[in-house]
């Protein structure tokens, strides 16, 4: 790589940059594009659909199923497509641009390209979910082996791969807790969700969603859920304790088997929400501390992309009590042929239409076989390091606290607080992510509400160099030295970037939202629209 260049004329803050050599100059790409909808002209064309051969049985669709004009689509050579995407692909940053540490709580990885050749294979990527299953043994067969191998994982009796998401496999596990108490005659009587504050807050929304009254257990001194306060909790009512482990703070709660045994004795069952389980593969599994159920997001753990929040993928894992209410269809084997399960009277039902998402399902297995057992744990232990390193790096910035369990090691993740920065410069920890964006990375501040005041959350995975570790708490440094001595810079950031700042109120007011081309011609164009 060459040494960085210094432009002949530079303003003091990029000479600064220049300065640091751990810090590369970076300008982000700002192109005029206009929404896809408003470029092209009638009667361009990127290709030439072929008509249908004429051996395919021909459907005629219902005339009140039959669009009374064409759609309103954009009519674009393949030349105009590629310069669209192109010029909005370098607007954005990436984990294949960027230093992604800064996405705490969603285990930003590397996920490898063979993986991407994989599932681009038209064996995979020409399916279609309505083939008959005789025609998909292989995919089948790929779907069978990597629930085998989240069994193995999880300590679990039995496994689905249908939820699209983390958060639907929360709420089928949530769904298979209710089935569990109904059949038992008990679902009246057991109407409480018992939940910590630093757990992922889907677990007290889906439990919400599933008719459950949610009890949500805070920290003590140290960070951990107060298990008095589950004590005093837990009762007659209690259905089930859905909890993260570690938490979204990185701390990992030692008591968790007191947790699980607690809650065990009043009759509930306990959920492990292991979205963060990427610090403790191989090491330590959800059925050694007696869960009866778990769930894994694909997306995170098992390295496919997140592709800006989907698709993603989750995975349920239940002992054999649970097993009757997993989703249908189940993947069954027979010793010589798959075959998808539909007759399950217990089941809670679909999920999601089909069975998972497919091409995330075979990154996950592809990743995991590449890396076998030892792999998987060399990858836990060096995520937990450079956690840790980071957190030695981050601690020594003017302006960063660690609360709770002060001086302890974290595991994958933690969630630094900028109060004493916010103290003295009135700034906030959203600025400081903002000017993060002028040196091409970015990061999380935490979910909501703010228990740790000026949140933070970073998690470097088992993905990144030292050499990355340190660049990104050099950048860190360089913003809290920049707070300190020009706050003006850090309050008005990003100045490097593709746009500034989003006006809240864009947010805020429905009355603004544009989340079509339609409403987007209505609302911001001013135009009339059906």
């Amino acid at each position: 790589m060459s040494a960085p260049h210094t432009p002949v004329s530079v303003s003091p803050e990029e000479a600064r940059v220049a300065d640091k050599p751990r810090l590369r100059r970076f300008q982000q790409a700002s192109w005029d594009e206009k929404l896809i909808f408003e470029l092209g002209s009638p009667g361009e064309r990127g290709i030439l659909v072929p008509a249908a051969d004429p051996s395919v049985d021909q459907v005629e669709i219902p005339a009140a199923l039959r669009r009374a004009t064409p759609p309103a689509l954009p009519e674009m050579s393949q030349q105009q497509v590629l310069r669209h995407y192109l010029r909005l692909s370098q607007e954005n940053l990436g984990a294949d641009l960027n230093i992604d540490v800064g996405q705490g709580t969603c285990t930003m990885k590397y996920s490898p390209k063979v993986n991407d050749q994989f599932v681009r294979d038209p064996r995979i990527a020409a399916l279609h979910p309505l083939q008959d299953e005789d025609t998909v043994q292989g995919v089948l067969g790929i779907i069978h082996s990597l629930e085998q191998l989240l069994k193995e994982i999880s300590g679990m009796d039995r496994v689905s791969l249908q939820p699209g998401a983390g958060s639907a496999a929360i709420y089928t596990n949530i769904a298979m807790i209710r089935a569990y108490f109904a059949a038992r005659g008990e679902l009246e009587q057991r109407d409480e969700v018992i939940t910590t504050i630093f757990s992922h807050p889907s677990n007290a929304a889906c439990a919400k969603t599933a008719g459950f009254k949610v009890i949500t257990l805070h920290p003590d001194a140290d960070g951990y859920p107060d298990i008095e306060a589950l004590k005093a909790a837990v009762g007659p009512r209690t259905a089930a304790l859905l909890i993260t482990n570690p938490e979204d703070t990185g701390i990992y709660n030692p008591h968790i088997e007191d947790f699980v045994r607690i809650v065990h004795e009043a009759g509930g069952l306990c959920s492990y929400d292991q979205a963060n389980a990427n610090g403790i593969l191989g090491i330590t599994r959800a059925r050694d501390a007696g869960f009866d159920l778990c769930h894994f997001n694909l997306h995170k753990t098992f390295s496919t992309p997140h592709a800006c929040g989907g698709p993603a993928a989750g995975a349920c894992a239940v002992t054999a009590d649970l097993a009757p209410y997993l989703p249908r269809p189940t993947v069954e084997f027979d010793g010589s042929a798959y075959r998808l399960d539909d007759d399950r009277p217990d089941s809670v039902g679909k999920m999601r239409p089909f069975y998972g998402v497919v091409p995330n399902l075979v990154r996950a297995y592809a990743w995991i076989m590449s890396l076998g057992a030892e792999g998987l744990r060399a990858a836990a232990e060096t995520a937990v390091l450079n956690n840790n390193y980071l957190l030695h790096k981050v601690r020594q910035i003017p302006g960063v606290s660690i609360p709770y369990a002060a001086g302890r090691p974290r595991v994958e993740q933690v969630r630094y607080s900028w109060e004493k920065l916010h103290e003295d410069t009135g700034l906030h920890s959203e600025d400081i992510g903002l000017r993060a964006a002028d040196f091409g990375t970015h990061y999380w501040t935490s979910h909501h509400p703010y228990v740790v005041p000026e949140p933070m959350t970073l998690e470097p995975t088992e993905s990144y160099t030292r050499a990355d570790l340190d660049e990104y708490a050099a950048i860190l440094a360089e913003i809290a030295r920049e707070a300190y001595e020009d706050p003006e810079t850090v309050r008005t950031a990003p100045h490097r970037s593709t746009i500034h700042r989003v006006r809240p109120e864009a947010l805020d007011d429905p009355a603004t939202w544009a989340v079509s081309w339609r409403a987007y011609r209505r609302k911001v164009l001013g135009e009339a629209t059906r």
